[in-house]
């Protein structure tokens, strides 16, 4: 059973709405209220444009998602991507520092889309919302079972980013192939973890570069609040060429903010990926 993360109109076993009804007037009532729900399309149409969760230094704003066909990233990383963004239909592979999936939930959520993240069971929903995701359009589903796949197939059907985590496995290429062209025909974007993905459109990788706020000013080294991270994510696809950016990870004013580093977006040949940096706990 899928676990929702704050979605609010639905009634649980036992509340006030069902008691004293029989099953089949339960199943009635459930039915009428799913019905009342608007569509993916139809509630994200209506809001008002979302202003972009991560606010940054010397950086604009991530583009419109909706009108460009593509969902939105932290805007210190949509220089990063061809498009400026996730583009929808399309299968994404994501690797490194978690911080990178983090802020892809937190991005799309605040900007009005609907997530799915499967086989994670320790996701930091806490660092999310402190990167400004919204809960109530967050389904988590830990433990998906003996097929994550095709649990991922179905929530495609409804959900603007469905994350999949593999535990490891590599996916047939014949059933990837399936997955991908289900994903197109929904319009919803797949993003692939822990494991071996054929035929992604395009690889993130993130690694930790640096980090600030530990041992500083303490007599016992490796003490201390993590500050911020200094991530080195790297961009490879089939219709661009490699390349790799720096950024910020940090705490300001009780929430995290994505900052871009004075270093601009250069071809991965010019820039070497650094080694990773060992943070415990991160």
């Amino acid at each position: 059973m899928a676990e929702v993360a704050g979605e609010p109109g639905f009634p649980v076993p036992g509340s006030p709405e069902l008691s004293g009804l029989s099953r089949q007037e339960r199943l009635d009532y459930l039915r009428r209220r799913m019905a009342a729900v608007p569509a993916r399309g139809e509630s994200v149409a209506s809001r008002a444009p979302v202003e972009s969760a991560f606010p940054t230094t010397g950086t604009s704003a991530a583009p419109d998602s909706r009108a460009a066909g593509v969902l939105p990233v932290p805007a210190a990383l949509a220089e990063l991507l061809p498009r400026g963004g996730l583009v929808r239909g399309s299968v994404v592979s994501v690797s490194g520092a978690t911080s990178l999936l983090l802020g892809l939930v937190a991005s799309v959520t605040a900007g009005g889309g609907h997530v799915a993240v499967i086989g994670h069971p320790r996701l930091g929903v806490l660092a999310a919302v402190e990167m400004g995701a919204q809960l109530e359009r967050l389904a988590l589903i830990p433990d998906p079972g003996a097929d994550p796949v095709e649990i991922a197939a179905v929530l495609l059907d409804g959900m603007d980013l469905v994350v999949l985590g593999l535990g490891g496995a590599s996916v047939a290429p014949s059933r990837a192939r399936a997955v991908v062209a289900r994903a197109r025909s929904k319009g919803s974007t797949l993003v692939v973890t822990d494991g071996h993905w054929d035929g992604a459109e395009m690889r993130l990788e993130a690694q930790v570069h640096g980090y600030a706020g530990l041992g500083n000013g303490s007599q016992d080294r490796g003490c201390g609040r993590l500050r911020s991270l200094s991530l080195a994510v790297c961009a490879r696809g089939r219709s661009f060429q490699p390349r790799t950016t720096r950024l910020d990870v940090r705490s300001a004013q009780g929430r995290v903010e994505w900052v871009s580093t004075p270093e601009s977006v250069v071809p991965l040949e010019n820039a070497p990926f650094p080694a990773p940096v060992e943070v415990v706990g991160l």
